[in-house]
């Protein structure tokens, strides 16, 4: 079964063979998944990241099968800097082919157009993160050509991820997440056994990462979930909850 012969079939079809996939690729590692994936999905392979905490495993994973594999970050302007610290520091350890996608307007013509979208409820970060995150992401995969786009979602990270599987279809694309059953454990050993870093600010309380005026670290009684967005949204839009 071809990825695109399983774009044409009826939705029925469709999640009988998915779910044939997902049984198949559920008892191996990470590794054998990526392997999987790269020589049975055909079409042009991306890996997206947001060089969040735990970035490193994912593209760490994924160079080690695939050196040159397109590695997609998107650049909102809002980042900190040691996120892009961090970026440039992989970037040269890892060797990656890294394409930066930004929204069409810059932050300050953004905020110049629509005022700080991020304070002005659900509707506005919506908005934001429309404008700013997923336009700019679907841009640069359809210039890459991507048919299959490989991203590092846990189910452990909240609730809207609890369902996701290994291989999923979504706008058009084949959706692989090798790491998708890890525990925060299993992110540590891998890192260690490998000797990969987490974000910098990891050892600051930050345990989800994205733009410095909707992240915080985490606190005693909050949840992951709590620290990006005020708790008010979980997905950015890149990552369809469940």
């Amino acid at each position: 079964m071809t990825q695109s012969a399983l774009l044409t079939l009826s939705a029925g079809s469709q999640r009988l063979i998915l779910h044939e996939m997902n049984e198949y690729l559920r008892p191996m590692s990470a590794k054998a998944r990526v392997r999987w994936a790269l020589g049975t999905l055909p079409g042009a392979h991306v890996v997206s990241s947001s060089f969040g905490v735990q970035a490193a495993v994912m593209l760490h994973l994924m160079t080690r099968e695939r050196p040159d594999i397109p590695v997609v970050l998107v650049d909102t302007g809002y980042l900190f800097a040691e996120t892009y610290q961090f970026i440039d520091a992989l970037t040269e350890r890892l060797s990656l082919n890294l394409t930066v996608t930004r929204a069409a307007e810059s932050p300050a013509w953004q905020e110049a157009r629509h005022g700080e979208l991020w304070t002005k409820g659900e509707a506005g970060l919506r908005a934001y993160n429309r404008m700013t995150k997923v336009e700019p992401m679907e841009r640069a995969l359809q210039d890459l050509g991507a048919a299959t786009w490989y991203s590092g979602v846990r189910r452990q990270q909240s609730k809207s991820r609890a369902q996701r599987e290994i291989v999923e279809v979504s706008g058009g694309r084949a959706r692989v997440h090798p790491i998708v059953d890890w525990s925060a454990r299993d992110v540590h050993r891998y890192l260690t056994a490998h000797g990969l870093p987490y974000h910098p600010l990891w050892e600051e309380g930050y345990v989800s990462i994205g733009d410095r005026h909707t992240t915080r670290p985490l606190t005693d009684g909050m949840t992951e979930e709590a620290t990006r967005f005020g708790g008010a949204l979980r997905e950015c839009g890149l990552h369809p909850e469940g």
